[in-house]
């Protein structure tokens, strides 16, 4: 084998490498932008949680804020909507479970869905379970909630008791920081 036979095997071999290293910077480069926007955006992420100030609810009052793009209902009960709900037999109830982040599964119970010294806190997002209305507060025939578009009624927990919604409103997730900060998320 001649000299020059021995270094065009070389060259050859430098311009494979050199292709394929190429081509993988070139696929890398279009296929992270398709990877790359499975992620949350920013705004999602810096909503993930949120710290609220709830030390001017009222008992018997609500607020309501904005949480990853939806309505949540923070309301301050009374101790006879907190009677009224814990009166409610689970069999009365057309969706019997829980179904929120810190009880996933277990029975609906008004104590399962609420938080505070004796269940004073009902914290939920405020999307009807039907079609995804915004549900009023203090209406409906169980003094809780009322979605008029379909007609669903919500008791003083937030539980279906009437209409065409199949689930109870769900309750995020919940902590309280101290006596008037909650984080949601």
């Amino acid at each position: 084998m001649s000299h020059a036979e021995d270094q065009t095997g070389t060259r050859r071999d430098f311009l494979y490498y050199a292709t394929a290293g190429a081509g993988a910077v070139t696929a890398g480069a279009a296929i992270w932008p398709l990877v790359n926007q499975m992620n949350p955006s920013a705004d999602v992420q810096a909503l993930s949680s949120i710290l609220v100030d709830i030390g001017e609810v009222a008992e018997g009052t609500q607020i309501s804020v904005m949480f990853l793009g939806k309505p949540v209902f923070i309301r301050r009960r009374t101790a006879a909507e907190i009677e009224d709900a814990r009166s409610v037999s689970l069999d009365d109830l057309p969706d019997p479970v829980a179904r929120n982040e810190n009880n996933e599964g277990a029975p609906a119970t008004d104590e399962n869905r609420s938080y505070g010294e004796n269940g004073e806190w009902l914290i939920m997002q405020g999307v009807c379970t039907h079609l995804g209305c915004v549900p009023l507060g203090d209406a409906g025939d169980f003094g809780g909630w009322f979605c008029p578009c379909h007609g669903s009624h919500y008791d003083t927990s937030g539980r279906i008791r009437r209409g065409p919604a199949p689930e109870n409103l769900p309750v995020p997730l919940v902590e309280f920081i101290d006596e008037t900060t909650i984080q949601l998320g």
